[in-house]
């Protein structure tokens, strides 16, 4: 069985009718999890999961607390895709938009999908390329090194939910960064071509992870970026070797 979990934070009130909206047009099974509020971590649940430089290449930012909680949220529904004994779990942020493509999309990904496979559904066409594994009626799926940035829309498997369980309990770097690393969550994710989904957060109010950074952090980012880029690929190519 297959069931869609919804991420949202139930104070956002602004996004009701979004959830609403997009619940009634998945046509599965479907159940809004609550995601972790930052605001209701403490100092000693904030340290009990999250340490800088745990993993090689070191992560250059630190993470704020919303992005902790983001990636809480995800585990909370990692664990449930387990508890309820599911093949897989369609795990949708909030702020998704189904677009015309998504039927065709879920159902060319469906047959491919195992217990094993994590396949991301991009918001972003054409940013990611691979080696092509499957295509049907102009649908590809790609394994795609390292797989893109974004956690909108994922097909996790009973399996690979497990094997993230077990690998981040403790944690140095966003969800989504965190699952490029093949080398430590010894996962291939892959990737849906079209996505399928695309993203409307601006017309919600505003991505709910980001913050405004001063001019110089900005700068800081802006060099740090492409050089950490650049080292994920080296590791991704490396894993893929060994």
């Amino acid at each position: 069985m297959i069931k869609a979990f919804i991420i949202h934070l139930s104070k956002s009130t602004e996004r009701v009718d979004q959830v609403d909206r997009l619940r009634k047009e998945l046509s599965m099974p479907t159940e809004i999890v609550d995601a972790v509020d930052a605001s209701n971590l403490s100092d000693a649940d904030v340290q009990r999961v999250y340490k800088s430089r745990l993993h090689s290449p070191g992560y250059p930012f630190g993470l704020n607390i919303q992005e902790i909680a983001c990636f809480l949220s995800h585990r909370k529904v990692w664990q449930a895709i387990i508890d309820q004994n599911l093949l897989a779990g369609l795990v949708l942020e909030d702020d998704v938009v189904l677009t015309p493509d998504f039927a065709r999309v879920f159902a060319t990904v469906e047959q491919y999908m195992t217990p094993n496979n994590f396949i991301r559904f991009p918001v972003r066409p054409n940013k990611e390329k691979g080696l092509e594994l499957l295509i049907v009626d102009g649908v590809r799926i790609l394994k795609a090194m390292p797989v893109g940035l974004g956690m909108h829309a994922q097909l996790i498997g009973q399996a690979a939910a497990k094997q993230l369980l077990a690998v981040t309990q403790m944690f140095d770097r966003p969800v989504d960064t965190t699952l490029q690393m093949n080398w430590v969550t010894r996962l291939s994710p892959l990737v849906v071509v079209p996505g399928g989904v695309a993203e409307n957060s601006a017309q919600l109010g505003g991505s709910t992870i980001q913050r405004k950074r001063p001019f110089l952090e900005k700068i800081k980012r802006e060099i740090s970026r492409p050089i950490y880029r650049l080292r994920v690929l080296i590791y991704s190519r490396r894993a893929v070797g060994s």
